[in-house]
């Protein structure tokens, strides 16, 4: 989508034929969302430890051979496959011991063989390694018949990593075995993209902060040690703002102050139609907005914007949709953001559903389930229970969501159902 058709987009949406004013699809809000995105560019060299979870920002490079020499890959004798017999049993004289970090100086010659250790250099002269479970020992030789083909059980220098190959992408997400794999290439620090900066808020007169006294018709707000957690776990810096009140001012003071500090703004509640939701009116003054409405439940009323420069999300006020709208659209774009040029998506997977769930086509429905191998070995899942979008204990006792796409109508017991593990996606 080029600029011209993201301004037609954002200052008349409905100049797009497929485009419902009041109930995006999921997979169209999606696609929008990603034709905002503009990745944070200041890079900055972090050791490798503190690089979990962040974002490199150039291609790492092997700066040799690993491993770096010809190894065993097994606790065995090293000889020369051409010192084999043609039929029958093969003796060869043990002339040395070779260690793991320790050489065996000297090469073998015709009937010799070497004692070699896992990881162990091969001698010169050697090429294959035979397993001592498969030799006898006798005196100073080696007995064994049904020999290993040339080459068995050793590692060749390069196998797994040619010197200058890369080894990691620009863009790839550090992960645990990632630190090892650049340790092995006794690399002490990489760069990687600055860390996102995401402030986020919670608006509504009712919210009370967790400490105080609870006043009438007033609830404690869960929304910001959600979003705490859902954000920490992806790695960014965090800028928790606290409650602000339904009033104009006050919400234009923080989205101003906001937008001042952080690359992405989150606010939770103030989205949907209401005489105090005032977040539209504020958006359309101090950025622009993208839409409104998703076809799905839970999270219909889903804002997306821009604020100056920062990104803007405004997610509902319900605890279960401001969840399930991270999950479903804000944690992608925050991985682009951060420096990954596609994150790779969660995937679907089959499951028989254990109970019947009403359903209308025309919308994406997130249930929350619980994921289980049952005696037999088949996969089922289990919805889990009241699926208001109030009940936060339905996502506390979830390791799933049931992804019911618009095309679905009602389910019964027994019938499959797309699940997406929660796990894998957080």
């Amino acid at each position: 989508m080029n600029e011209k058709s993201l301004s037609d987009l954002i200052n008349n949406p409905s100049c797009l034929d497929d485009y419902d004013p009041n109930s995006m699809a999921v997979v169209q809000a999606r696609k929008y969302i990603k034709e905002f995105l503009k990745p944070v560019t200041t890079r900055e060299s972090v050791p490798i430890r503190s690089s979990l979870g962040r974002v490199l920002a150039e291609d790492i490079h092997s700066p040799c051979n690993v491993p770096n020499h010809n190894n065993s890959a097994m606790d065995g004798y090293a000889f020369n496959a051409d010192d084999m017999a043609s039929s029958g049993e093969t003796s060869l004289k043990i002339i040395g011991t070779a260690f793991a970090g320790k050489a065996y100086e000297g090469s073998i010659k015709k009937g010799q063989c070497v004692r070699i250790m896992t990881g162990a250099v091969m001698p010169e002269g050697a090429d294959t390694v035979v397993v001592q479970e498969r030799v006898t020992v006798e005196g100073g030789s080696i007995r064994f018949t049904d020999g290993p083909k040339r080459g068995m059980n050793t590692r060749y220098a390069g196998e797994d990593l040619k010197q200058g190959q890369v080894v990691l992408p620009d863009g790839h997400l550090m992960r645990a075995a990632d630190l090892g794999l650049i340790a092995s290439l006794g690399v002490g620090e990489v760069k990687v993209y600055r860390k996102l900066r995401v402030a986020f808020f919670s608006t509504g007169d009712e919210l009370a902060s967790v400490g105080q006294q609870l006043q009438a018709g007033q609830v404690y707000d869960s929304n910001r040690y959600t979003l705490y957690g859902m954000l920490t776990r992806l790695g960014v810096e965090v800028i928790d703002m606290g409650v602000v009140r339904d009033e104009p001012e006050l919400l234009e003071q923080a989205l101003i102050e906001a937008s001042s500090c952080a690359d992405v703004i989150l606010t939770s509640g103030g989205v949907s139609v209401g005489e105090a939701d005032f977040m539209k009116q504020l958006l359309e003054k101090l950025g622009q907005v993208v839409f409104w409405k998703i076809a799905m439940k839970p999270g219909r009323p889903l804002a997306y914007g821009k604020v100056g420069d920062a990104h803007y999300f405004g997610l509902p006020g319900n605890p279960v949709s401001v969840m399930v709208t991270f999950y479903q659209f804000v944690r992608e774009a925050l991985l682009v953001l951060m420096g990954q040029p596609a994150p790779a998506p969660s995937p679907l997977l089959k499951a028989i559903c254990t109970g019947s769930i009403k359903k209308l086509p025309g919308r994406t429905e997130f249930q929350r389930g619980t994921l289980y191998l049952d005696q037999d070995g088949e996969w089922k899942v289990r919805p889990t229970g009241n699926q208001g979008s109030g009940i936060l204990r339905s996502m506390s006792e979830a390791n799933c969501f049931i992804v019911l796409d618009e095309t679905v109508g009602d389910i019964e017991a027994g019938m499959p159902v797309q699940v997406q593990i929660l796990e894998g996606l957080i």
